[in-house]
């Protein structure tokens, strides 16, 4: 055989298998980038505190939801889409509101009396997420405040009754029921390695076009003063997808179909999209529904410390608020009463920059951080004090001071008040349609209070018919969720003539 043949022959063969080891090398390095991708591995970005959320609703973690991208490089959403408009659904709400006119006649002679307000039926619509194949939903509590009734549709048009589990307005996040099983469901992606300019979708109803999907990027992390700063929560994720009235309350995901936010505010000078959108991230909104699931109430950890506010400073002295500004981290002004931070150690003037050894660099990613939390958690806080860098252990407390868990309280156990229904032939006697009887009133009860004893008759609650306990129960729980959170009992005494009493269940 020829030597230069062999030579040649050999070089082939080398090439050829150089070619095939670093071929599968790459391969495994790919497969492996893969792996650490996904969620349940122990690289992943699917952090604990998310698997304790979805452990709350049942959620099956290791669910690989989507490829990336095409087979030519470009972003592929069509995967994320086809499984989130399954687990977004359009919510109806109904609600009652009373209108009061003026006798035009009475205002023309100069009496200008009103005549009693009129009940009048509003029907709303907005969006919900599934997050959970037993049928809990995230909305937003703005889709369903001051509800008498809500149903949701899912995307194969069935549609159900819901239950409102527990709001929470300073979130404006709800967290509804429907009753049934095996629905599809969206899994809780992590909102915390979203990246500035990543692609999100946007999936929920707007203008009630129903499984609508629209695309954008991530435009800012922790954005503060939203809506004015009405809102208690100061850590929105900025988004570019198109957002418009009807699409609150539905989700905001990631290109592998992960749910990363709940869509709740557009900011426009129309009323509608106009290039900027914002979402609760899930870490935030996911922590307030398991807390109402498991609480019925959101259970808030505070640091209790005071922060300069730099809108107001800036105001008064520029120069005073432009140093502040340039602080990497949350400068302690004052304390709160019984401040869990004072109690730990942390001074006045000290700078803090981390918790948990996440990097905290302004108020609302101290917000961000401390929403995940509950009282009775212990936090680590590293703070800067004049130049050195200390550590304290933080015993997180609730608003009222103490690390004890708050429950949602009954209802209607603040009224101080039993019922019994009214037979149809009582009612036939009575000459009434609806009616309630007052049973037994406790001495202590807002009921006794007001002047509302045994005997008493209720006919209608907030202008709505009430016939069982069930009613009294769903009209004071709306009526929690309302700024001026008063209850206006219609009723009377056999033989007596009607009254109007106002309950103000603020002195609950």
């Amino acid at each position: 055989m020829n030597t230069n043949n062999t030579k040649n022959t050999f070089a082939i063969v080398l090439v050829a298998i150089l070619s095939s080891v670093i071929t599968l090398f790459g391969y495994h390095m790919i497969r492996g980038n893969e792996e650490k991708g996904k969620p349940g591995n122990s690289d992943s970005s699917y952090t604990e505190e998310m698997g304790q959320l979805a452990d709350s609703f049942g959620q099956d973690k290791n669910v690989v939801l989507t490829s990336l991208t095409t087979a030519d490089g470009y972003p592929d959403f069509t995967e994320a889409a086809s499984r989130s408009v399954d687990g977004v659904v359009h919510v109806k709400t109904k609600t009652i509101s009373q209108q009061q006119y003026i006798n035009p006649f009475d205002f023309f002679f100069g009496f200008g009396d009103r005549m009693p307000a009129q009940p009048r039926e509003q029907v709303g619509f907005g969006s919900g997420v599934i997050i959970s194949k037993d049928g809990y939903i995230i909305t937003n509590n703005h889709v369903v405040e001051n509800a008498t009734e809500v149903s949701v549709t899912l995307n194969d048009n069935r549609e159900f009754t819901a239950k409102v589990v527990g709001t929470d307005r300073m979130s404006d996040i709800a967290l509804l029921k429907i009753e049934g099983d095996e629905f599809p469901y969206l899994t809780f992606g992590n909102s915390d390695a979203l990246q500035v300019g990543e692609w999100v979708l946007a999936v929920g109803n707007p203008f009630n076009l129903t499984s609508t999907v629209t695309a954008g990027i991530v435009s800012a992390k922790n954005r503060g003063n939203v809506m004015g700063g009405s809102l208690g929560i100061q850590s929105f994720i900025q988004i570019d997808a198109a957002v418009n009235p009807g699409n609150s309350g539905g989700a905001l995901v990631n290109t592998r179909g992960e749910l990363v936010g709940i869509n709740t505010a557009i900011y426009s000078q129309t009323g509608n999209f106009a290039g900027y959108a914002f979402a609760v991230p899930i870490s935030i909104a996911g922590k307030i529904a398991a807390d109402l699931k498991e609480y019925g109430t959101v259970q808030r950890a505070m640091l209790g410390i005071q922060v300069p506010n730099i809108e107001n400073i800036r105001r008064e002295d520029p120069e005073r608020a432009r140093e502040l500004s340039q602080i990497k981290g949350v400068l302690v002004e004052d304390f709160s009463d019984r401040s869990a931070a004072k109690t730990a150690g942390i001074q006045k003037g000290d700078i803090l920059t981390a918790i948990n050894n996440v990097p905290i660099r302004n108020f609302a990613e101290l917000q961000s951080q401390l929403n995940r939390y509950r009282p009775g958690d212990k936090i680590s806080v590293a703070v800067d004090r004049n130049g050195n860098k200390r550590s304290f252990t933080v015993e997180l407390k609730n608003d009222e001071g103490s690390t004890e868990i708050t429950r949602k309280k009954d209802a209607v156990s603040a009224l101080g008040a039993t019922f019994k229904p009214v037979s149809e032939e009582r009612k036939r006697l009575l000459g009434i349609s609806s009616g309630l009887e007052v049973e037994s009133v406790d001495n202590k009860g807002l009921f006794r209070k007001e002047g509302i004893n045994k005997g008493f008759i209720i006919l209608r609650m907030n202008n709505q018919p009430v016939n069982n306990p069930g009613d009294v129960e769903s009209i004071v729980a709306a009526t929690r969720t309302r700024e001026d959170k008063v209850v206006l009992v219609a009723g009377f005494y056999p033989n007596g003539r009607t009254q109007y009493i106002a309950i103000d269940l603020s002195q609950e």
